[in-house]
């Protein structure tokens, strides 16, 4: 449950599709019980998953918690384990964000999955060893890789997330009111182009 604190209700002027990296988040965690189902590699291995998809208002406290939901239904989360693979993430995003942008979770997840499953991504494994032959690798390069695979989205839309020892954390991805790609508020920039990334392959 949210403290009073949190719940923010307001208008959306736009949304974000966050694309976790998977290799990176289950570093050090594999044995982890609680993340077992996406880290522990016996079902095989994910590149990118969907974290999330939340709605933004004109400043950077953007919408959230904005009325109680009850827990998922198993079907629910039987229907999305594969696109963001924890149960208690997919609450969680519904509690937070989904409360604010659909009625029903069938509607959020719904949308979010029509999104996530409309991307073309870039050969990863290719692009984490060009730093290794002498090619820099970063954020505005990323970036551009994914815009040119995509038609529609540019450069501009997409915001690179890296942790901070400089490694690929999350690639997000600002819309429009209309779920077309958008220019990324200034206030929601994250790596600045020029910075140098690396991209954890796994085991």
């Amino acid at each position: 449950m949210p403290q009073p604190g949190q719940v923010r209700r307001g208008a959306i002027e736009g949304f974000v599709l966050t694309l976790s990296w998977s290799p990176e988040h289950c570093r050090g965690r594999e044995r982890d019980p609680a993340g077992r189902f996406q880290c522990s590699g016996e079902i095989g291995d994910f590149g990118f998953v969907l974290h999330g998809l939340w709605p933004e208002g004109k400043e950077p406290n953007h919408p959230q918690y904005c009325r109680t939901v009850g827990v998922l239904p198993r079907r629910v989360v039987a229907e999305n384990i594969c696109l963001s693979p924890s149960p208690q993430l997919l609450q969680h995003q519904w509690a937070k964000h989904g409360s604010c942008m659909a009625r029903t979770p069938e509607a959020y997840f719904g949308a979010a999955r029509l999104l996530f499953n409309a991307i073309e991504f870039p050969d990863m494994a290719r692009l984490s060893r060009e730093p290794e032959r002498g090619t820099p690798l970063t954020a505005q390069v990323l970036a551009e890789r994914f815009a040119d695979l995509n038609e529609g989205l540019t450069s501009d839309a997409i915001i690179v997330k890296t942790t901070d020892k400089g490694w690929l954390d999350e690639v997000r991805i600002c819309l429009g009111r209309n779920f077309k790609p958008r220019q990324c508020p200034q206030f929601s920039r994250l790596a600045p182009g020029k910075t140098q990334i690396k991209i954890w392959r796994g085991r």
